[in-house]
């Protein structure tokens, strides 16, 4: 149960990442951080999803489903 909280709460960090770089890109104000930071933090939230997946799944935290239809 731990393991998906943690996936969900990695998911919101990397929407809300997704969406801070979309309100810079639109305002385009000098002064603020630019755009590439957030979307680099959105694909390095990204892969520590898929590594923490991956990990659940080797040490039998999560089960994937055998029959996908």
């Amino acid at each position: 149960m731990l393991i998906k909280i943690i996936i969900g709460i990695l998911l919101i960090v990397m929407i809300f990442n997704l969406f801070k770089a979309m309100v810079i890109m639109l305002k385009d104000e000098p002064k603020q951080p630019n755009m590439s930071k957030y979307i680099g933090r959105r694909v390095l939230t990204s892969v520590a999803i898929v590594v923490l997946l991956l990990i659940a799944i080797a040490t039998g935290l999560i089960e994937p489903n055998h029959r996908p239809f």
